[in-house]
């Protein structure tokens, strides 16, 4: 979005750059580096910004001409969808009024104008207004009053005690007239801890990092959907000797390593295939029951996680959904994803196989009515005609959203996806 100042005469008009949404979840953007500085001439077209979206770093392009009079945001910072980043115009054009004007019309302060902070009389010091109040004393620093001869002074009923105790008198704080130890100083004492005891001194600590533009979103979307929709689980275990075996032979021809996951992202859209059901979502008054299947492949980043979407993919060749995968890894860790390529999911798989996990449950990634969370393959024994033979399993869990999708349904699904990973010659015909 633009802004332009117009003026009586022929002056190049500055004109107000504001943060455009660059995708559809998008509400607040980050700095992150400004490609021109304040005097350096742009047009329309150039990048003057790399911004931080809620999925990632992306250019942004200037679509004014003439010189960058006034950035307003420093690199790092935060502004809303639709907040002044900067102003364009001619070389010493006065642009603080335009500036003030399209601030207060977003209701945004101006921080050269923002009204000086009330100053409050000094609060005097506690001694002057009152006596200062009496520190409570601890078993680390005992205050010990004595008389002039170095003698402890306690009541005789104290020194009783703190002898039925065996606590050493002359290391208790005395809270008696003169700093006199009495009854309920023995009765209160607790022994302060010696260097002796083995145990070293624990230091508190902590860090605090600010909340990155995709983890606010991540918290947003799946809060929103675990607390909207109604989820239910369904796990199940299936074989994988025959994939595992398949695997092997497939990639002594393919170009591309096709990896565990490729073959399950072709059996889930298979299996959606004969339950479209599935592949829907709830729209509150109807519910969209998607004809095309576009499958979310959930990748961890540095931030949190993206889910780059694999389309068609019931009518793509194994090989060719591997290396489509594996493109959209490399472009996820060097931040270079576009919102096309994260947008349109009607399934999701999310898979933590790699790392030792046995079986999870996710949450239900909005528009979707279902997620599938993929478990490591896991050695276990089959019996065979009365003999025991080792065999590979992997468990699998479906979240399903009640509004749209039932147990059985939820349940069939599984079923026709186990019937491809267990016979992975029928993905191939």
């Amino acid at each position: 979005m633009r802004e332009i100042s117009y003026f009586c005469n022929d002056k190049i008009m500055a004109e107000i750059v504001r943060l455009p949404k660059m995708s559809d979840t998008m509400t607040e953007g980050v700095i992150v580096k400004w490609n021109y500085k304040v005097g350096d001439a742009v047009k329309s077209g150039d990048i003057l910004a790399e911004v931080e979206t809620d999925k990632a770093t992306m250019d942004m392009e200037v679509y004014a001409k003439g010189n960058v009079l006034h950035l307003d945001i420093e690199e790092g910072g935060t502004v809303p969808v639709d907040g002044v980043i900067a102003i364009v115009g001619k070389e010493g054009e006065d642009f603080k009024e335009l500036l003030e004007e399209a601030k207060a019309a977003s209701a945004i302060p101006i921080e050269e104008e923002a009204p000086a902070a009330e100053v409050k009389p000094e609060t005097p010091a506690p001694s002057a207004l009152a006596p200062a109040p009496i520190a409570t004393p601890t078993p680390a620093a005992p205050v010990v009053q004595s008389n002039t001869n170095g003698r402890v002074v306690a009541s005789p009923l104290a020194r009783k005690l703190a002898s039925e105790k065996g606590i050493d008198i002359a290391a208790v704080a005395g809270t008696g007239e003169g700093g006199r130890i009495i009854k309920r100083d023995i009765e209160n004492y607790t022994p302060a801890a010696t260097a002796t005891s083995g145990a070293p001194a624990g230091v508190e600590s902590f860090e605090e990092i600010k909340v990155s533009q995709m983890r606010k979103t991540i918290a947003g979307r799946l809060a929103e959907s675990k607390f909207t929709a109604p989820h239910f689980y369904l796990t199940k275990e299936i074989n994988m000797d025959h994939a595992i075996a398949s695997r092997v032979q497939m990639n002594e021809v393919s170009e591309v390593k096709i990896s565990m996951n490729d073959l399950v992202v072709k059996a889930c859209a298979l299996a959606l295939k004969k339950h479209p059901m599935v592949n829907s979502s709830w729209l509150d008054t109807k519910i969209r029951i998607n004809h095309h299947i576009h499958i979310g492949v959930a990748m961890a980043v540095e931030d949190g996680l993206l889910v780059p979407v694999v389309r068609f993919a019931d009518q793509k060749p194994i090989s060719s959904i591997s290396a489509e995968v594996k493109e959209y890894g490399q472009k996820a860790k060097e931040k270079k994803l576009q919102p096309a390529d994260w947008s349109g999911n009607t399934f999701t798989i999310s898979n933590l196989g790699m790392f030792g996990i046995d079986e999870f449950t996710a949450i239900i990634n909005p528009p979707d009515a279902c997620i599938l969370a993929i478990g490591s393959a896991k050695d276990a024994i089959k019996i065979v005609d009365g003999q025991v033979l080792p065999t590979k399993t992997m468990k699998v869990t479906l979240s399903c959203d009640h509004r749209v999708v039932d147990g059985v349904l939820g349940a069939k699904f599984l079923q026709t996806l186990a019937n491809y990973l267990e016979n992975p010659v029928t993905m191939l015909v």
